[in-house]
């Protein structure tokens, strides 16, 4: 099982970071180490001083899959849920700068906590799905699918042209605008539509 994490695809987020808005989905991987297990507590890491929340809508691929055409892709994914990507944006704003890899700053140890899913035929992809993030009871991310510059599909169909897809692999569809630091203490709870999927105590 792989985690592939979107960057850079709802168009204010690129801006709040000063990012160019891409032109083809930008990706990049986490371990499987990087989700947190279940009844695990989230432990601030000791690597960062400078830890960041970015919610995510959160594809499961159901079947195996290569060179997926967009117009097939529905077919490679069966459900939905909703997670954080953690960065410690310290050390990626140091990874920039020297032109390196983001590794270190997106792939570490329970980096990926993730909910449980939701069957994607409960949900209303047409209108699009909101999604939120608050942080100690205070809403702090707002997203809706349509808001994607990449949508599912497209996302599906260009990672394959490069990576094959397996059953169980994690989709990572990118974070909207409003990502922001966390410290001990804080209480993070992510909602699909009105539903909670995600709580955690940063310890």
């Amino acid at each position: 099982m792989k985690i592939i994490c979107i960057g850079r695809n709802y168009r204010e987020h690129a801006k709040e970071l000063n990012n160019p808005v891409p032109e083809v989905p930008v990706f990049f991987l986490k371990p499987e180490t990087a989700l947190l297990p279940k009844n695990h507590p989230f432990l601030y890491p000791e690597i960062t001083n400078d830890l960041h929340f970015e919610v995510e809508l959160v594809l499961r691929i159901c079947k195996l899959g290569k060179y997926i055409e967009k117009k097939y892709a529905v077919n490679y994914y069966d459900s939905l849920g909703i997670g954080i990507d953690f960065t410690a944006r310290d050390l990626q704003i140091q990874c920039k700068k020297q032109g390196l890899p983001w590794e270190i700053a997106k792939a570490f140890d329970h980096s990926a906590p993730v909910s449980n899913f939701i069957p994607i035929h409960q949900l209303n992809k047409e209108k699009g799905i909101n999604f939120r993030l608050e942080l100690n009871n205070q809403v702090v991310q707002i997203g809706n699918s349509s808001e994607m510059l990449f949508s599912f599909e497209e996302i599906i169909a260009y990672i394959s042209r490069f990576i094959t897809l397996k059953e169980g692999d994690l989709i990572f569809t990118g974070t909207p605008a409003g990502v922001g630091a966390v410290k001990i203490g804080d209480l993070l709870q992510a909602f699909i539509e009105n539903e909670s999927m995600l709580t955690l105590k940063v310890k």
